[in-house]
């Protein structure tokens, strides 16, 4: 097979990190594995593997006749058989599928709020799923709302996974105390809910039992980073909360942490979790999404609803005051990420729908 994964940007966000993921790994497991991102470039882009191709549209509008016709050109001379577009990468796949319409289309919905929106939400999705040869999914809610929205009769549940990257540098030095860490992998942006963090670790005080705080992810200066700096700020948090921006060394950050905390109001199946389990941090994590199938609440991590600010503040409590739970639940999450969602039982369903796509 013959087939590239096409992003929007190599920012790091989940849906950039699974292509990312899914090229390096179908790199030894099919004939032509490659990556292309449509408008940005970003920090993944040093964690696509050497043997994975490469090419970067530079895509400058929505309807861009230049990268548009560069894509083209590039799968014609690559015999490409498949194009598996991610997230809001479907558009420039669409286009391409109406230029070129022997390959076959897959689109991979990463975005779990989409659940909540309307067919007139997505219009452009709506007219574009009629070229699509299959729609995969990241949660059994996602898969659900485009058998009733969308015109493509095949759509696929697949879940996401996480590996240690073969790049796995070690620049980002944690500030705070040992065994005292909390971290958040996720961009700094709507739905991501930090605020949710800053106040629940606020008001429980953490910072006098020598807790700290650390942010990982983009950090876009808008109004939404803004409104947390300001809150830092006027609550004088600066010596226990940090803000790191987007990172290339996760694990080794995650090594340096405690607790690994996710407060999404909205959620696909985020990978963050994922990675939290890879490390064993025990994992306070929102039940939105694919979150409360993947953590078992009081077994492999501790739940709680996004909007409600006081179970939140209860389960940080329990599980800053025991190091016994943090140890244990850690080590459960570790297990269950390791059975049921290693990369090499995710690739191999991945390359069975392939087939059933290709045949």
């Amino acid at each position: 097979m013959r087939i590239i994964q096409i992003i929007d940007s190599l920012d790091a966000g989940g849906a950039e990190r699974m292509a990312v993921g899914y090229a390096n790994a179908l790199a030894n497991e099919i004939k032509f594995s490659a990556l292309v991102a449509t408008r940005k470039e970003g920090n993944l882009r040093n964690q696509i593997n050497k043997n994975v191709p490469y090419l970067f549209l530079n895509k400058k509008r929505a309807i861009d006749f230049s990268a548009l016709l560069k894509l083209r050109n590039y799968v014609r001379k690559n015999k490409i058989e498949i194009v598996h577009a991610h997230g809001t990468s479907f558009f420039t796949a669409f286009l391409l599928k109406l230029i070129y319409p022997t390959i076959k289309l897959i689109w991979h919905d990463h975005y779990g709020a989409r659940v909540k929106q309307s067919k007139t939400n997505n219009l452009i999705l709506v007219m574009a799923s009629l070229s699509f040869s299959a729609i995969f999914v990241v949660n059994p809610k996602m898969k659900k709302w485009a058998e009733r929205n969308l015109f493509t009769k095949k759509v696929v549940f697949i879940p996401n996974f996480a590996e240690v990257p073969h790049l796995n540098s070690r620049q980002t030095v944690l500030r705070g105390q040992l065994g005292k860490r909390l971290v958040c992998v996720a961009n700094l942006k709507k739905p991501k809910n930090h605020i949710a963090l800053l106040c629940a670790f606020n008001e429980l005080q953490l910072y006098k039992l020598g807790w700290s705080m650390h942010f990982i992810g983009k950090d876009f200066h808008d109004g939404y980073s803004s409104a947390l700096k300001d809150y830092i700020n006027s609550n004088e948090l600066h010596d226990s909360v940090f803000i790191y921006d987007a990172q290339n060394d996760i694990q080794h950050i995650l090594s340096q942490a405690t607790i690994g905390i996710l407060a999404s109001t909205d959620e696909g199946f985020p990978v963050a979790l994922l990675e939290y389990g890879l490390a064993k941090l025990a994992v306070l994590s929102t039940n939105v999404g694919y979150c409360s199938t993947l953590i078992s609440h009081n077994f492999s991590g501790l739940l709680f609803h996004p909007h409600d600010k006081e179970e939140l503040k209860e389960q940080l409590h329990i599980l800053t005051s025991n190091a016994e739970i943090r140890l244990q639940i850690g080590l459960n999450l570790h297990q269950k990420v390791m059975k049921t969602y290693s990369k090499e039982k995710i690739i191999q369903l991945l390359l069975q729908e392939y087939k059933s796509i290709k045949s």
